[in-house]
């Protein structure tokens, strides 16, 4: 099983192994995960500007996200650039997925992007939601868009003709943050967004409203209505990321730290009980085949491979 997500330090280059059995007629994973350097020994014992510099460049996936929650958890000032670097990060993220690496799954050809698509949020807003350059607020709107095909729509349309309603959802968890397990993904945070609320309710938060989720926070990178990083308390924050929200506690004396803990929203999905675990669970075994299409969707921050358990 996975360690500790809430007080464990975090090992790095980690990978996922992902072992599937069956029982009782459902889908049954195991997660395991490569254990190898441990956080709290890079950190302890170093000035806190040391830290705030270095951590990121090492687990440099979401560097902007972590710097961002660093920096506020160990009681230094945000950087002016921060929120700018940030945004332009998940954005970057968001755009790789939808216009590469989904629709490479399905056999879609890539989305065109302007020359200079990072620095032109119009034109960006044009490749990903086609000429009315945002996503409808309602499912009847949204059906319309998707027969249009426009932007990212047919990427979406393959995911809710591969997903039955009700396949592979994780709908019982409480929205991050909240103690693990819990649902901390894009989708989470947009859970208000009204799209989102009807495609909860007639598919369940599965792998349409998750896809969904993740296309409603690229616009938000676009318009600069995603969240900035937060203090929640002394020594602890949190910035949204690609993947959902990332959080950091910290011990700090005399400023030097004297223990660090990291909680990304892969610990979350891969926590016992957790989404992902759910969300396969969920997945009716006779369609075991799209369990790489579902981890890509949700996309944990590592390197993943997926085995059948031993008979």
């Amino acid at each position: 099983m996975p360690p500790d997500t809430a007080n464990a330090p975090r090992p790095l280059g980690r990978s996922l192994t992902i072992t599937v059995g069956e029982a009782d007629g459902r889908l049954m994973p195991v997660f395991q995960v490569s254990d190898e350097i441990q956080v709290a020994t890079l950190v302890t014992g170093r000035p806190v500007a040391e830290v705030a510099e270095t951590l990121p460049r090492v687990f440099n996936l979401c560097r902007a996200a972590q710097e961002g929650a660093l920096r506020l958890c160990l009681g230094l000032p945000p950087d002016p650039e921060g929120e700018t670097r940030l945004r332009a990060e998940i954005l970057r993220d968001h755009v790789l997925h939808f216009c590469f690496l989904l629709p490479a799954r399905f056999g879609l050809p890539p989305l065109k992007l302007p020359a200079g698509w990072a620095e032109d949020p119009d034109a960006t807003a044009a490749a990903l939601f086609g000429p009315g350059r945002t996503l409808p607020h309602g499912l009847g709107a949204f059906a319309d868009w998707l027969a249009a095909g426009q932007g990212a729509a047919p990427v979406l349309t393959a995911i809710a003709n591969a997903f039955a309603p009700g396949e592979a959802v994780s709908d019982s968890l409480p929205l991050a943050p909240a103690a693990a397990p819990c649902e901390n993904s894009p989708a989470a945070r947009h859970s208000a967004h009204p799209l989102l609320r009807e495609i909860k309710g007639k598919h369940g938060r599965g792998p349409l409203w998750r896809a969904t989720g993740r296309l409603v926070d690229a616009g938000a990178c676009l318009d600069g209505t995603i969240p900035a990083p937060v203090a929640l308390g002394p020594g602890r924050a949190s910035a949204p990321s690609a993947r959902g929200l990332y959080t950091v506690s910290a011990k700090v004396s005399d400023g030097v730290v004297m223990a660090l803990s990291r909680r990304t929203p892969t610990d979350d999905m891969i926590a016992p009980d957790g989404a992902l675990a759910t969300a396969i669970a969920a997945l009716p075994p006779a369609r075991r085949h799209l369990l790489p299409l579902l981890v890509q969707l949700f996309d944990p921050c590592m390197s993943v491979r997926i085995e059948a358990a031993d008979a």
